[in-house]
């Protein structure tokens, strides 16, 4: 079942997230920055475990970012993934956010959700807001794109 998280939640969002950060595909995230955000985050619960996790983080008054998607193994392939970005853009539609966007190393699964490329220079509350701190910084590595919201373009 797809839903918002509860605080009870985080430490099985850690987990999952932390373990594609080990294997390089994602940026690690600590307990407390998840305890701190909870609120941006949409979970899978299949009753016993958490299977799968994204977070919506409003960045300014008109742009999010979809960030922390992540689906554990046992679950791949059942389209989960697409429906928690689908509940993040959902959600920022009724917020009234105008443009989503992520950063990833797996572009091609965003661009199937209807994200398309975008600049990192249109992004400059991310770049000195977060990006400024990350260690990848002076070497990102990441794609950036972005899905939009305004005027019913690539609307759900």
């Amino acid at each position: 079942m797809l839903r918002k998280a509860k605080i009870s939640d985080a430490k099985d969002i850690h987990a999952l997230v932390n373990h594609y950060a080990q294997s390089g595909i994602m940026l690690p995230r600590s307990l407390s920055d998840i305890y701190d955000n909870i609120r941006d985050y949409f979970v899978i619960d299949d009753g016993d475990k958490i299977k799968g996790c994204v977070a919506l983080h409003i960045s300014w008054e008109d742009l999010a970012e979809v960030k922390a998607l992540a689906v554990d193994e046992s679950a791949k392939g059942k389209g989960w993934g697409k429906k928690l970005v689908d509940a993040c853009l959902k959600e920022a539609k009724e917020l009234g956010i105008k443009r989503v966007f992520a950063l990833t190393l797996i572009p091609e699964f965003f661009k199937k959700a209807g994200f398309k490329p975008i600049s990192k220079k249109k992004l400059p509350q991310k770049v000195w807001g977060e990006c400024i701190n990350c260690f990848k910084f002076t070497e990102c590595d990441e794609v950036s794109l972005a899905y939009d919201l305004e005027n019913g373009k690539n609307s759900h």
